[in-house]
């Protein structure tokens, strides 16, 4: 389809030339009268003024499967050649000709069509499947003015009021449901008619920058349709039930809180609604599982209408709530505004399904949520085995200056294609408020559209009226059918309003007073869907009556009983998460070691390469010292540490998800997870080849695009899904996390404590000062330590059987400074009984430090091995000084407490001066602080200066 914008313009100024030579060509801002009503934009004053001549157009704005050539000379002599041998042409124009030809011989009412007619027809035509969305009548309060564009105008093709009772031939292109069976000849006012119908409406469609040509071509399906979508009786009946309950939700939560911040959907009702029908149709087409992301507008009356959640619960959260009962393991953490909560529910649906809904809590910061239920989607995918992509979608609700202005939208738009990052397809809903906070439109955005990001997707977008409630259905049908049927994005843009303030003690008249003085004086989109339904007959004043006193009642009802409420168990536990601890529950503490022999039959899979695999000869020898490292167990590097750890989670069933910017091969060409052929580039991940028959997506690596925003949100919601999944973030360098600070902030630092959700994400931040200077020099530790909730006055509980240090704290931060001790901190985040984010220190320098090796036996759990204490073999938060001191040590005089790789330099200066009294102890965990350990090594030096 793209054949017709790349040549619009020339062919714009070739037909104004072409209709100039008999003419003089008057841009006027007035429509024809009566009969003419179609000529809206440009009108032609010739010398007699006569109607114009109709002219050739040039054809090289038409090219087509059957349309090929630059002028109409080629056209011709393409005709010409046809008539004397049909073969002598592409099978394409055969059939135009013969089409054209044929039919025209047997309708001699269209005798005096010419094939240019009937190009500047097709030229129409496609106007109003490209710039019809420009004339719809989309913006219920009129305050956008757009000049409807040339392209449109019947007189601009050479067309004169006095051509609109003329019959065309319709059968020389496809027009859809425009053209049936026995009605291949139709006038230009009937074909006019249809096209206003279609694309000039209370809904605009723009698709025709989709370059699949069977992509567009369903859509004029189920746009060009013969007769306008109609619902019946009773289809109508359930949507006026659905949109009284969300205007009435917003009129009650406005007569008993009138001074609470609600953020209410008041001038875009309409949304409950056209959910309600989009997730009805989902699950008719297959989709057994939602997940929805969105801020706050709107967000109670979704969570109350949509997602169902306790209309009790809602109302005691407004009036205060009550305190929790006292229940062992009760999970009630800090709390949150009312509309940033989440909750799920199966619902059933209007065709007889249940669909499983679930709204993902989320923080002010509008966008930031999106990558979050992507992820998640993909994570339920995996997990239900939705190989199609099918079962399980993603539905995002936006904001209009959000969603032009929030640089995480396009990172999560560009997600969507991704091998590891799609989910077949996210449904976006703007709520268009048309002003963002107190910013008008021409302030927040520089596209016409907000939603013109999308287009870089090929994502269909369909802008509709939002006080038009049947338009706004069908447009969120639509979506669900496209969403279903080609896997991809699809973009709904409510054009509606904001009846009150940004929130409703705002407000708005202070910026917007034009815009308010409209909205002061405008019908709610309730009050126009009854006028239209009691005029039309669909329904009568009782039937709205009823059930506006069923909504009235049943809030009441709900009002009376939240006073009463008590909230239950929390339902942060899904089904997998089952059993797992609330951080007012001790868990107990697990060792992380391995039985030998599982260790060196998965080391042989992890660095053994199939035989007729021919790698680069650096990485040949990279894994042949892996394997060597293997078989005589010394001399165990990070790398090989980090691939054993995650070769024995998959053995023992867990599911390891590795993303970021070069993570295959590691950005210091260090990881090798993924190897290349270097004669047919094919790929190898030995990973993937643990155990027999492994599924391919069990081990997953992957090198993510450029975003740290988008690409960290996703890794979170994904392992927000499963406890039993190690997913794993690492920045290219680990001062690129500054791209993803919001998630930082809002959801991995605070989100346990705010939406009671755990989760173990780890976070890989390479940093060191070696050779980068001071680009990428620090992953700034000082600053995840200030997002610490580790009181750094207060020495907790520490005895073993008691502590619950680390489940209090909200996240952890280590600097290791062992492989060993790196492949038991990324075991140890699935071997617990709950789940803490995890950020690691990881270090440049010790990738390859010939001091930076463990022995095999310090990953194995046999009793008497390096590693193994008295507890087991498990992460050691510390570790003491190597030189087998005592439990007394009166002799030494200075003790060092240092973290990371400092450790390596200090040890062999201490070497070179023979430093026999001075001990080094490494700190580990830097967060939350062992406590214990370093009260235990300053018992130990009694009579040592500290030095830290």
């Amino acid at each position: 389809m793209t054949w017709f914008r790349a040549g619009s313009s020339v062919a714009r100024l070739a037909i104004r030339r072409s209709l100039t030579q008999s003419g003089s060509y008057a841009a006027r801002k007035r429509i024809f009268p009566a009969e003419g009503r179609y000529f809206h934009t440009t009108v032609f004053k010739s010398k007699a003024q006569s109607a114009p001549v109709p002219r050739a157009v040039p054809l090289s704005r038409l090219t087509d499967s059957f349309l090929d050539g630059t002028s109409s000379v080629y056209l011709e002599e393409l005709q010409r050649a046809w008539e004397d041998d049909p073969n002598s042409v592409d099978e394409s124009w055969d059939n135009f000709f013969r089409n054209f030809v044929g039919q025209a011989a047997t309708s001699p009412g269209i005798s005096g069509q010419t094939i240019q007619e009937s190009m500047r027809l097709l030229l129409l035509v496609r106007a109003y499947q490209v710039y019809g969305h420009m004339k719809a009548k989309i913006d219920p309060l009129g305050l956008e003015k757009r000049e409807t564009p040339d392209d449109l105008d019947p007189a601009f093709y050479g067309f004169s009021e006095a051509d609109l009772d003329r019959e065309f031939f319709l059968g020389v292109w496809r027009m859809s449901g425009f053209l049936s069976e026995n009605r291949p000849v139709q006038t230009l006012r009937s074909i006019l008619t249809r096209l206003e119908q279609a694309y000039c409406g209370n809904i605009g469609y723009e698709y025709m920058h989709i370059a699949d040509r069977e992509r567009c071509n369903w859509l004029r399906d189920k746009i060009e349709t013969p007769t306008p979508t109609q619902y019946n009786r009773e289809r109508r009946e359930v949507i006026l039930d659905r949109l009284i309950w969300s205007t009435q939700f917003e009129n009650f939560l406005a007569t008993k809180w009138t001074a609470a911040k609600r953020f209410g959907l008041e001038g875009g009702e309409t949304l409950i609604p056209g959910m309600k029908e989009m997730f009805d149709r989902s699950a008719d087409l297959g989709v057994e599982s939602i997940v929805i992301g969105m801020s706050h507008r709107g967000r109670l009356n979704v969570l109350g209408n949509v997602v169902r959640k306790p209309l009790r619960q809602i109302f005691s959260e407004f009036s205060g709530g009550t305190k929790p009962v006292d229940e062992v393991g009760l999970y009630t953490g800090t709390g949150d505004v009312k509309y940033h909560l989440g909750t799920s529910y199966d619902r059933p649906t209007r065709g007889g399904k249940r669909i499983h809904l679930s709204l993902v809590a989320n923080p002010s910061h509008l966008e930031a949520v999106d990558p979050v239920v992507i992820g998640k989607t993909r994570a339920k995918q995996y997990y239900s085995n939705d190989v199609d992509r099918t079962k399980n979608m993603g539905i995002l609700i936006h904001g209009d200056g959000s969603f032009a202005g929030q640089g995480v939208v396009y990172e999560t738009l560009h997600l969507s294609g991704l091998p590891n990052y799609t989910t077949g397809g996210t449904i976006h809903i703007v709520v268009n408020n048309q002003v963002a906070f107190t910013t008008d439109p021409q302030a927040g955005r520089s596209s016409q559209y907000c939603t013109d990001v999308a287009k870089a997707l090929n994502a269909p977008i369909f802008h509709v009226n939002g006080d038009d409630v049947e338009a706004v259905v069908h447009a969120c049908e639509l979506a669900a059918e496209w969403r279903q049927t080609f896997h991809s994005d699809v973009v709904v843009d409510i054009v509606c309003y904001r009846r009150f303030g940004h929130n409703e003690i705002d407000e708005p008249s202070f910026t917007q007073p034009k815009m308010y003085k409209i909205i002061r004086n405008h019908p709610s989109s309730l009050a126009i869907y009854q006028k239209k339904l009691l005029e039309s007959g669909q329904a009568t004043k009782e039937d709205i009556d009823r059930i506006q006193s069923k909504v009235t009642t049943i809030l009441n009802e709900e009002f009376l009983a939240s006073k009463d409420y008590v909230p239950q168990r929390r339902d942060w536990l899904s089904a997998y998460w089952a059993g797992f601890k609330s951080p007012e529950q001790l868990s107990r503490i697990r060792n992380t070691g391995v039985k030998p022999e599982i260790l060196k039959n998965v080391g042989k899979a992890i660095t053994t390469l199939p035989e007729t695999f021919k790698p680069h000869r650096a990485v040949k020898k990279i894994f042949a010292d892996r394997y060597k490292m293997i078989e005589t167990g010394e001399g165990v590097d990070w790398a090989v540490a980090e691939a054993l750890a995650f070769a024995t989670l998959l053995v023992e069933g867990n599911h390891v998800r590795l993303s970021g910017q070069d993570v295959e091969r590691g950005t210091f060409s260090h990881r090798h997870s993924v190897v290349h052929d270097q004669e047919t580039g094919e790929r190898y991940c030995p990973l993937d080849h643990v155990m027999m028959n492994q599924n391919e997506e069990m081990f997953t690596v992957s090198n993510s695009s450029l975003s740290e925003f988008g690409v960290l949100g996703f890794e979170l919601g994904y392992s927000m899904e499963n406890p039993n999944s190690l997913v794993l973030w690492e920045a290219q360098f680990g001062d690129f996390s500054n791209g993803a600070q919001v998630i930082f902030d809002q959801f991995l630092s605070s989100g346990e404590a705010k939406w009671l959700r755990q989760t173990g994400l780890v976070v890989l931040l390479p940093h060191g000062y070696d050779g980068q200077g001071p680009e990428h020099s620090s992953a700034r530790l000082e600053r995840f330590l200030q997002m610490s909730d580790d009181n750094p006055f207060v020495i907790p509980e520490m005895e073993p059987t008691l502590r619950n240090q680390i489940q209090t704290c909200n996240m952890q931060i280590v600097n290791v400074t062992t492989p060993a001790n790196y492949f038991h901190v990324l075991r140890r985040q699935l071997h617990r009984e709950f789940r803490k984010p995890l950020i690691v220190m990881s270090p440049k320098n010790l990738l390859r430090h010939k001091d930076c090796k463990s022995n095999l036996s310090e990953f194995d759990d046999v009793q008497g091995h390096p590693g193994f204490d008295k507890q087991g073999t498990r992460f050691k938060r510390l570790i003491k000084d190597q030189n087998d001191h005592s439990d007394l040590e009166e002799g030494i005089r200075r003790l060092v407490l240092c973290s990371g790789k400092v450790y390596y330099e200090l040890d062999e200066k201490r070497k070179s001066v023979d430093g026999k009294d001075v001990a080094i102890c490494r700190v580990e965990q830097l967060c939350p602080f062992p406590y214990d350990l370093i009260q235990r090594e300053l018992k130990r030096y009694p009579n040592a200066e500290r030095y830290y």
